[in-house]
């Protein structure tokens, strides 16, 4: 298992959904899981310690378990099958530990205010995780060890070479 903590919270910009992206506390791997956003907010809400007026679904759960005698451990991020995540709730009561299925979202909102670990089975990060590269702008060896050579770039210099930019002037000072 494989300790991660929430990075960030994403917006999409093609769709309602938000992007959970959780980071491996080991190395740079990261963990993209698509979440909808309400549970994005109630994630978001107890990350940012947002005072609100009424208890939200999971302050309601996570009371419920500690009044009946539980605590909540850990989550875990256990499986992956057909682009669908799968999660695990794990509760430990009166010395048993219970697993307790659920939406990797539901999860994470539930263990953000518990304050306890999210783990994921390292068959899903082998998965679905990811590693950044590096920005061309960090490179200092300049675009061409970047993948980028004159031929590429010659494109966008040929467009700008057939702009007529006085034209530009023209038009402002008429205005």
């Amino acid at each position: 298992m494989i300790e991660v903590t929430i990075d960030s919270i994403r917006v999409s910009l093609m769709s309602q959904h938000r992007v959970a992206i959780l980071k491996d506390g080991e190395s740079e791997r990261y963990l993209p899981i698509w979440i909808g956003p309400c549970e994005a907010d109630a994630i978001t809400v107890e990350l940012q310690e947002m005072e609100m007026a009424r208890p939200l679904t999971y302050d309601i759960f996570a009371t419920t378990i500690a009044e009946l005698g539980g605590a909540v451990s850990h989550i875990l991020i256990r499986d992956l099958r057909n682009d669908v995540f799968y999660a695990n709730i794990l509760v430990d009561h009166d010395g048993e530990r219970l697993e307790i299925d659920a939406r990797p979202s539901d999860a994470m909102a539930l263990a953000v205010r518990a304050h306890v670990p999210i783990y994921v089975e390292e068959k899903v990060m082998e998965q679905a995780g990811i590693t950044p590269e590096e920005d061309i702008e960090d490179d200092v060896d300049g675009p061409e060890s970047a993948g980028v050579n004159d031929k590429d770039l010659s494109v966008f210099s040929d467009f700008v070479d057939t702009l007529d930019l006085e034209d530009l002037d023209s038009d402002e000072q008429q205005e």
